[in-house]
């Protein structure tokens, strides 16, 4: 089994989920899902960001690129998120200045600070 398939099993067992279930949730058929879980079929990208959601963990997560379950992402341009550092809330003010920053990297991967 892939390291995909071995987490898939893991996660839904965790959530004392049967496949059934998680098919249900994830709009597809138990058929498809199992071969998941068997790690006969793997799948596409809209799925995996599916599955990434019901479970809570990353897609890095689930194909082995990332062994920390409880990282997580956040799309700071979609999901309002309240951020601290060091035991402090980030400022509106600082959060419209880290946005600019991740833009400006998006854009063209330059580091823009030093």
């Amino acid at each position: 089994m892939s390291v995909f398939s071995n987490r898939l099993l893991a996660l839904r067992e965790e959530n004392n989920l049967s496949k059934t279930a998680v098919a249900k949730k994830l709009g597809l058929s138990v058929q498809r899902y199992a071969n998941w879980e068997y790690g006969t079929r793997e799948p596409d990208l809209e799925n995996l960001k599916a599955i990434s959601k019901l479970y809570g963990v990353s897609t890095d997560y689930l194909t082995g690129k990332d062994n920390d379950k409880d990282k997580k992402t956040v799309d700071l341009e979609k999901d309002p998120v309240v951020l601290s550092y060091g035991g402090r809330p980030v400022s509106e003010e600082d959060m419209d200045v880290i946005k600019a920053i991740l833009e400006r990297h998006k854009n063209d991967g330059d580091v823009h600070y030093e």
